[in-house]
């Protein structure tokens, strides 16, 4: 069984950071991609014989997904600094599975444990406990699963097999529960057709089908607005690598767009990840975007108000913001139906942190206004728990007239726990 370390578990000690004024400069590599990293731990799991994922990230989302693949019966082992090798089969060890605060884990392995024939219950914590999963209820009542939830919320308990063959889901809310049953149908004996309406953030379904295609399963679509799943198929084990995060990529370049010059490395302008737009809005907001064969540069020119529409790459919206508050004039982003949500109500946790910080957020709608300007530090800022909350502050803290302590900074452990140090290595003043 693969152990978490004392490192990865900081993030249950309390822990304030207090961030200076000053600028960047460096070359940095940022973790690998979480999303991709969870989808591929449950293809290993799903799959015959062993497979290897090499450049993994050991943050807490990736080691909720797994301790669920090890509940669900695959043996697990990390030989190198990031590298696992997983022996997969559907051989459930344990009737729970703890999915951390992850809620790709809790809507990514929900379907798959509904594969097995004996009760499963998902337990979460923190957050994640105050999140909806509603979404996920009926359609796998649809599909003849027996489901006993906690008034839409965690735990839930489900009963398989899945054994119809026609669901509706609703996607408005998270395209995270479509992964799931993406990854899950395939083993189903019988063919599933998923009818899904308003689908969100198209490029995460994206990357669910590139990852079941790697491992030799095959998913078909008709503008995401219907899905075909061939069911008997077989996942086959991989020897493969996770690329890097543009979440985490993200918030370097905007350190560098708002602070100095930043060379990302080990990231793909050809990403399938939703969060590779980040670039369009640099360019518009009126940074210097470079690509070549080393990474992607960032460096800043004077900043301008532009427009973006985060509604398909919604974790974006703290660090956009960050980068509107360095920006002359009124910014506005779009989509903050997508935040209600997420780790914290990411629309309100925005625009009541930056108050404090003098950056005026308004909420219009679906649209987020900004206006950039003088950063008042000299306060502490509270990150709700919320990984990109903490990074998207301690970003602005860069710009601030005093320093700013961001509480609650323990919490970058979620999807980036190296997030401080790489911040300070690439300090220059």
């Amino acid at each position: 069984m693969l152990r978490r370390s004392s490192r990865i578990l900081h993030n249950l000690h309390k822990m304030d950071r207090v961030v200076c004024r000053g600028r960047v400069s460096g070359c940095v590599t940022p973790p690998s991609s979480k999303s991709y990293a969870q989808r591929a731990l449950a293809a290993a799991l799903l799959a015959e014989g062993r497979s290897v994922l090499r450049n993994i990230d050991f943050c807490d989302d990736t080691l909720s997904a797994i301790t669920c693949i090890e509940a669900l019966g695959a043996k697990v082992e990390r030989t190198a600094a990031d590298v696992v090798t997983i022996d997969g089969g559907l051989k459930p060890a344990s009737e729970v599975l703890h999915v951390g605060e992850s809620g790709l884990a809790t809507r990514l392995f929900t379907p798959i444990a509904a594969l097995c024939s004996h009760p499963i219950t998902i337990e979460g914590r923190g957050t994640l406990l105050h999140r909806p999963m509603t979404m996920m209820i009926e359609p796998l009542r649809a599909l003849g699963v027996d489901v006993r939830d906690g008034g839409g919320y965690l735990p839930i308990e489900v009963c398989g097999p899945m054994c119809r063959d026609y669901v509706e889901v609703d996607g408005s809310v998270s395209s995270q529960f479509i992964t799931g049953l993406l990854m899950a149908l395939p083993c189903k004996e019988s063919d599933t057709v998923i009818r899904v309406s308003g689908a969100t953030s198209r490029p995460y379904l994206d990357m669910t089908i590139s990852t079941a295609e790697q491992f030799g399963v095959e998913i078909e679509h008709n503008n995401y607005e219907e899905f075909f799943v061939r069911g008997s198929q077989r996942y086959r084990a991989v020897d493969i690598a996770i690329e890097g995060d543009w979440s985490g990529a993200a918030s370097l370049m905007v350190a560098g767009a708002i602070a100095g010059e930043v060379t990302v490395k080990n990231i793909s302008m050809l990403s399938r990840q939703a969060d590779v737009a980040i670039t369009t809005a640099l360019v518009r907001a009126g940074a210097e975007v470079i690509s070549d064969d080393v990474g992607v540069t960032v460096r800043q020119r004077p900043l301008r108000a532009f427009e973006f529409d985060a509604t398909n790459s919604p974790d974006l919206f703290p660090v956009l913001a960050a980068l509107a508050a360095a920006c002359e004039g009124e910014s506005i982003i779009y989509g903050t139906h997508r935040l209600e949500h997420k780790e914290s109500n990411r629309a309100e946790a925005i625009r009541a942190e930056y108050a404090k910080l003098g950056v005026e957020v308004e909420l219009d709608g679906d649209m987020m206004r900004i206006r950039g300007g003088r950063v008042r530090g000299g306060r502490e800022v509270e990150t709700y728990g919320d990984h990109r909350m903490a990074m998207s502050l301690a970003l602005t803290a860069l710009r601030a007239d005093e320093p700013i302590t961001v509480c609650g900074a323990e919490c970058v452990a979620k999807s980036y726990p190296d997030f401080f140090e790489m911040l300070d290595k690439i300090r220059v003043e």
